[in-house]
């Protein structure tokens, strides 16, 4: 499927908040994965970084709070042998622009998608997303900005935290985000890569020291944490728990049993919600599943596919 040829293969103004402080693609994204595959365009009001390579049906993937297109690195490859894989960098997260405060809130994010999408003049026959990355393409898909034939979610965050986590999470995020000094904090003790390292570890996941590096240097980044502080400071999913009835394609979760991030029963309590998710399990692997497992992975999502018809089904399948 092919893309805009006009592509902005530059950086972009640092944001308004941090400035100066940001990731420089020119010298921070020259060893990026997948860098071939890498450009830069207007949507939204803000600069984009995305990724998207391959040929075949268009397969959307949004990665969750505090990461980057690193995330795909190995997956979006593999992908690629059957889609046309397109990946942005989240609003002020690693290379993208970051937006105004109330655009990192859920609809905000949702809708910044769906306008890089509209920009791009695709239209995604599947939507991936991991963690909060799921939350985004199921507002986007609620709000009617996509129609992908299948939503799938990556060891998704669709629900609300329980207790007091829920209690006390916004407003501490809140009280974080109105505090400049905290992002260049928090980046001054990431470069201590055991405090990187431990942070993984709690996930449940084990990844390559390749990706203990990048998640090090987006950590590093006060522009990249002030981004996150500021999606977590925003984020409400009860309206999307009472909207989540209305999703019209089929919900696939995938779900690490290890996960330490988001318990995997939380995918029962999901389908409670949506009775006809599906839950496929990959068991011993944590939040990061389809970093630990990136072959796994790719092949469960094109089974998906064939199910739903966006790619053709195997000799013997249905």
């Amino acid at each position: 499927m092919p893309l805009p040829s006009a592509r902005r293969r530059a950086g972009f103004p640092p944001s308004a908040r941090a400035p100066g402080l940001r990731l420089v693609w020119l010298r921070d994204g020259q060893d990026w994965p997948n860098r071939e595959c890498s450009h830069f365009l207007r949507a939204g009001g803000i600069t984009w970084h995305v990724q998207s390579c391959g040929h075949g049906p268009a397969l959307l993937l949004i990665h969750g709070t505090g990461a980057s297109t690193h995330s795909w690195r190995a997956l979006m490859p593999l992908l690629a042998q059957d889609f046309t894989v397109i990946a942005p960098d989240l609003p002020g997260h690693g290379f993208t622009e970051a937006p105004a405060r109330a655009q990192l809130s859920l609809p905000g994010m949702a809708a910044g998608i769906v306008a890089l999408v509209d920009a791009l003049g695709v239209r995604p026959a599947i939507a991936a997303g991991h963690s909060a990355g799921a939350a985004i393409l199921a507002r986007a898909v609620l709000d009617g900005g996509l129609a992908p034939r299948g939503l799938i979610s990556l060891n998704g965050a669709l629900l609300p935290f329980r207790g007091l986590a829920g209690h006390f999470f916004a407003p501490l995020a809140r009280l974080f985000f109105a505090m400049p000094i905290l992002p260049m904090i928090f980046s001054w003790r990431a470069r201590d890569r055991a405090t990187v390292e431990r942070l993984i570890r709690n996930t449940g996941s084990m990844i390559d020291p390749e990706g203990i590096d990048f998640y090090a240097r987006l950590m590093r980044s006060p522009g990249h944490v002030d981004a996150v502080l500021g999606m977590m400071a925003n984020w409400d999913l009860d309206p999307l728990v009472r909207d989540l009835p209305r999703l019209r394609p089929p919900l696939a979760q995938i779900i690490g049993g290890a996960d330490r991030a988001i318990p995997p029963s939380e995918a029962e309590a999901v389908r409670g919600v949506l009775p006809r998710a599906e839950i496929i399990m990959m068991p011993g692997l944590g939040h990061l599943a389809h970093e630990e497992r990136p072959r796994e992975t790719a092949e469960i999502i094109r089974r998906l596919a064939r199910g739903w018809g966006v790619l053709a089904a195997k000799e013997g399948e249905g």
